[in-house]
């Protein structure tokens, strides 16, 4: 029975994040901050951002922690929303209502009862479509995604298995609200969850994918996040435990998802160069503009976002 609730709430999230940042890229644009485009340099200053964010959550006593973190989400929220939402007043008291519902469901029902996951799980997915957006639009390209998500996979395998960074994170943050995942808990015997930065690898891949190629990037994305994201890693930790009579701590789902995601890449760059986002049709409004007519689907010799 578990096998398959764990399945079913991580297909569902992982796809879902997906669906719900590739439908506010088609609807929404974001201002473009003015500092050129991604490369290499970029990506090791998100590695080195990645490397450096779990011992600054470590270095805070306990009780910090769930501040922080809810700073954090409430920042994240503001940033990532106010295209959609731009009566300042509104949007902060709407963030509020999202924050508070998670502190309250926590307090009330505690850290394994479905209220708070399923109030924790939609802020967090609110937050991964918007931070999403936010390096889409903003020039991250495919090519991008694909090395960053192939070092995150090197990362995530370090950190879990020789050295259990992430165990320790995953442990500092029990019991406190506004945990960096979403997911589903029912009672002990049940539970299903995503860390945030998983669904953000799933959502940043398939939307510049879509970005890139259209809707065969959105198929590829889609189809290796359900397969390589949600079943695999799932499936491998059932396995092993029928195999070696324990369940695995920790099964890092980058480690099956980064390899698959670059070879993803690799082979829809054989359609050629990846769109700009000035090749993206847009069917929304952006704000304080009129309506624009889609572009053209041709794709520059020399993209820049």
């Amino acid at each position: 029975m578990s096998v398959f609730f764990q399945l079913a709430v991580t297909i569902v999230l992982a796809v879902g994040v997906c669906a719900g940042a590739v439908a506010y890229f088609r609807a929404v644009r974001t201002p473009r901050p003015p500092v050129g485009v991604f490369n290499g340099s970029d990506i090791f200053m998100m590695m080195g951002f990645v490397l450096a964010l779990p011992y600054v959550y470590l270095a805070l006593p306990g009780a910090v922690l769930p501040v922080v973190l809810a700073l954090v989400f409430a920042g994240g929220l503001s940033v990532g929303y106010q295209p959609v939402i731009g009566n300042g007043r509104l949007r902060w008291a709407l963030i509020a209502v999202l924050i508070a519902s998670v502190l309250l469901s926590h307090l009330a029902f505690g850290e394994t009862a479905p209220p708070y996951w399923v109030a924790n799980s939609a802020v967090v997915a609110l937050i991964v479509v918007s931070a999403t957006n936010l390096n889409v639009q903003g020039g991250m390209r495919l090519k991008n995604v694909a090395w960053f998500l192939l070092a995150l996979a090197a990362y995530d395998a370090f950190f879990a298995w020789v050295v259990p960074l992430t165990q320790q994170l995953s442990d500092a943050v029990q019991g406190y609200p506004y945990a960096p995942a979403a997911g589903l808990r029912i009672g002990e015997d049940l539970g299903a969850v995503v860390g945030m930065g998983d669904l953000l690898a799933y959502a940043l891949f398939t939307t510049t994918a879509y970005k890139a190629y259209g809707k065969p990037g959105l198929r590829t994305g889609i189809a290796l996040v359900a397969l390589f994201g949600a079943v695999a890693p799932v499936a491998t930790l059932h396995v092993l435990a029928a195999a070696t009579g324990h369940a695995p701590a920790l099964i890092p789902a980058q480690v099956f998802f980064g390899p698959a995601a670059f070879l993803g890449y690799r082979h829809l760059r054989r359609r050629g160069p990846e769109r700009r986002m000035a090749d993206v049709p847009f069917r929304g409004t952006r704000r304080g503009a009129a309506p624009q007519a889609p572009a053209g689907r041709g794709a520059a010799a020399e993209p820049v976002g």
